[in-house]
C-alpha cells in the first residue's frame, strides 16, 4: 500500500484503506483515553491520595482516642494519685507564720552539726505558680563528714527544703571544707491553690 496515493481528507475516509482506518480508530481512541486520563483522570487520582492521607490521619487520631478511652481509669487514677502526692507536699509547706521558725531550724541545722556560717542571707520570695520559693544564701566551714550531717538534717526536716547551687573547695592547710549553696523553701499560696480549685470546679 503507497501512503502517498492515500485521499487524506476526511470527506473521503470511507475509500482509505482498511489498514489506514483501522490505525485511525486506534489513534483516535488513544487521544481520548489520553485526554480523558489527563482532565479526568489525574483529578481522581490526586483526590484519591488526599483522601487516603485523610484516611490514615483519621485512623491515628481514633487509635489515639481509642487508646485513651481504653486507658481512662488508669489516668484517672494517676490523676487522683497526683492529686494526694501534691496534697502531701503542699501540706510540707510551711505558712507565711511558720517561716521564721524554718529559718531557725535550719541555721539550728548547721550549728548542729558543726558548721560554722560565713553567710546565712534570706533572700526576696519568688512567686511562682500556687506556691512561692524562699531562697537563703548560705556560706558554711567544717569538715566533710558535718557538711554530709548538715544536708542530711535538711532532708530530715518536716517541711520541705531543698538545696542547689552547691560549690565546694578546701582550705588550705586544714582538713576544713568551704561550702556556698542556696538553701530554698517553699510558701504556700494557699490563695491560689483555693482560686485554682473554685476555678476546676465551675469549669
Amino acid at each position: 500500500m503507497n501512503l502517498a496515493e492515500v485521499n487524506w481528507d476526511l470527506n473521503a475516509a470511507g475509500t482509505w484503506p482498511l489498514t489506514v482506518k483501522i490505525a485511525t480508530i486506534v489513534l483516535a481512541s488513544l487521544l481520548v483515553v489520553g485526554a480523558l486520563y489527563y482532565y479526568i483522570t489525574i483529578d481522581q487520582l490526586k483526590q484519591l491520595d488526599q483522601l487516603q492521607m485523610k484516611e490514615q490521619t483519621l485512623k491515628t487520631s481514633f487509635e489515639s482516642k481509642q487508646r485513651k478511652t481504653v486507658n481512662l481509669a488508669d489516668y484517672r487514677d494517676q490523676l487522683k494519685q497526683l492529686e494526694l502526692s501534691l496534697g502531701e507536699m503542699i501540706k510540707q509547706m510551711p505558712s507565711k507564720a511558720e517561716v521564721a521558725n524554718l529559718l531557725i531550724d535550719i541555721s539550728q541545722t548547721g550549728l548542729a552539726s558543726g558548721l560554722e556560717f560565713r553567710l546565712f542571707k534570706p533572700t526576696a520570695s519568688i512567686r511562682k505558680d500556687f506556691y512561692s520559693e524562699l531562697p537563703i544564701s548560705i556560706d558554711v566551714v567544717g569538715k566533710y563528714q558535718e557538711l554530709s550531717l548538715f544536708i542530711s538534717g535538711l532532708a530530715s526536716l518536716s517541711r520541705i527544703v531543698t538545696i542547689h547551687n552547691v560549690a565546694i573547695s578546701t582550705i588550705k592547710s586544714s582538713d576544713m571544707l568551704n561550702m556556698s549553696a542556696t538553701i530554698k523553701t517553699y510558701n504556700e499560696e494557699t490563695g491560689e491553690i483555693k482560686k485554682k480549685k473554685k476555678k476546676g470546679r465551675g469549669g
